[in-house]
């Protein structure tokens, strides 16, 4: 079994945010330990800004299909001509 859980490291001790299933009670079990990185406000703010520029201009490229639009794999293959 494989999972990620995510704890805080206090006083020499993990504090998990979470407890683990009884089925693990007394099994061996290997850690692997990952440190998040420290995000600062304005990075956030700035990943947020970019991501809003990106949705406004995926907007200029897009297109509407009617409701009834199916796709058609075979029809694609025909007009590449991929033969």
């Amino acid at each position: 079994m494989n999972k990620v859980l995510h704890a805080t490291y206090h006083n020499g001790n993990l504090i998990l945010d979470e407890k683990l299933d009884a089925a693990l009670e007394g099994q061996k079990l290997t850690l692997i330990l990952v440190e998040e990185p420290v995000a600062s406000t304005s990075t956030e703010t700035n990943l947020e800004e970019r991501k809003q520029k990106f949705l406004e201009k995926l907007k200029t490229y897009s297109i509407k299909l009617p409701e009834d639009y199916k796709f058609n794999r075979e029809q694609l293959y025909d007009r590449q001509c991929f033969h």
